[in-house]
C-alpha cells in the first residue's frame, strides 16, 4: 500500500516538475505525457474518436487509446519516468 502512495506522490510531483522545463518537449513527448496523464487520472479512453478535421484532438485520442488496459499505477510510473528523462534532456 505504501508503495502505491509513493508512486502517487511522485506522480503529483512530476506534474509540477514538468512545468519547470526550460524548453518545450517535442510533439511526441507531449502526446505521450498527455496520454499517460489521462490514463493515470481517468482510466481507459471513452467517447468517440474525433473526426479527421480535428487532427490535434484525434492525435490525443489515439495516443490515449493506445494505453487502454494499462493500470493507473503503471501509467503514473511511466509518466514519472518520462518527466525524469525530459528533465535530464531540457533542464
Amino acid at each position: 500500500m505504501s508503495e502505491s502512495i509513493n508512486v502517487e506522490q511522485a506522480f503529483l510531483q512530476a506534474q509540477q516538475e514538468i512545468k519547470k522545463l526550460t524548453k518545450k518537449p517535442d510533439d511526441y513527448s507531449l502526446l505521450k505525457l498527455y496520454a499517460l496523464f489521462k490514463q493515470a487520472s481517468v482510466g481507459d479512453v471513452g467517447g468517440s474518436r474525433p473526426g479527421l478535421l480535428n487532427m490535434v484532438a484525434r492525435a490525443k485520442y489515439d495516443a490515449w487509446a493506445a494505453l487502454s488496459g494499462k493500470s493507473t499505477e503503471a501509467a503514473q510510473q511511466e509518466y514519472i519516468e518520462l518527466v525524469s528523462a525530459l528533465q535530464k534532456k531540457f533542464a
